[in-house]
């Protein structure tokens, strides 16, 4: 079961990273990981360094969403900027946190959701 988590997972970003790639993205890093946890995809969408989250499931929509909990927003946000301090290069771009969500209807059929500024680090 866990294995097939995984998959479904990874499918998912694969196909994140085409979507993103057909709209203009260029992917800095997949998987970063830091002590506070991960982040599925690091990308440039024009001037913007946005920090992307992929929930891929076999149906329901509203599960994926509620997925991306406050605690999972904070350990996202926390690795965003555990990223900017290993790649100063970036820590001048604006900042954007998405969230990519695909539904697997079938093996062939899919619906990507791209929701742009998802959520906001508390300040």
């Amino acid at each position: 079961m866990k294995k097939d988590k995984i998959k479904l997972g990874k499918f998912g970003e694969r196909i994140a990273c085409n979507f993103l790639k057909l709209k203009n993205f260029r992917i800095l890093q997949t998987n970063f990981f830091s002590q506070y946890g991960e982040i599925d995809i690091i990308a440039i969408d024009s001037d913007t360094l946005v920090f992307i989250e992929v929930k891929t499931r076999k149906s329901n929509l509203q599960a994926a969403l509620n997925s991306v909990s406050f605690a999972k927003q904070k350990k996202i946000i926390n690795t965003a900027y555990s990223y900017l301090q290993r790649n100063p290069q970036y820590e001048n771009l604006p900042t954007r946190f998405d969230v990519i969500i695909i539904i697997q209807a079938n093996d062939h059929n899919f619906d990507i959701k791209h929701l742009k500024d998802a959520f906001l680090p508390a300040i």
